[in-house]
């Protein structure tokens, strides 16, 4: 192993906090490109619930259907976004958002 290099917790990024989002920087997630054999809607999703706190990503969600995305768009296996996001164990404020904006189970 090289010097210098960095392990584990060392090579972790520093959290920013208080930082500012335009709407601008938010409608930029709209434009995203999704990875191959990944429907675009879910990937313009998950990069946004990944990336945003959830009052982020109830500010996102209404740029995300005005821009005509389908907020239940879902998987080869039938899955929605939301039935991704009702996995996680402290992802409540999340589901919760994309129910309120019309989010429905796939299963």
């Amino acid at each position: 192993m090289r010097e210098g290099k960095k392990r584990g917790a060392e090579r972790t990024q520093i959290a920013t906090r208080n930082e500012e989002w335009s709407d601008e920087r938010l409608k930029g997630y709209l434009d995203l490109l999704p990875p191959a054999g990944m429907p675009g809607d879910y990937a313009i999703l998950l990069k946004a619930y990944r990336g945003m706190t959830a009052e982020l990503f109830a500010r996102f969600i209404p740029f995300f259907i005005k821009a005509g995305k389908n907020i239940n768009v879902t998987l080869r296996d039938g899955s929605t976004f939301l039935d991704h996001v009702s996995e996680h164990r402290k992802s409540t404020e999340y589901a919760t958002i994309l129910k309120q904006a019309g989010a429905e189970t796939g299963k």
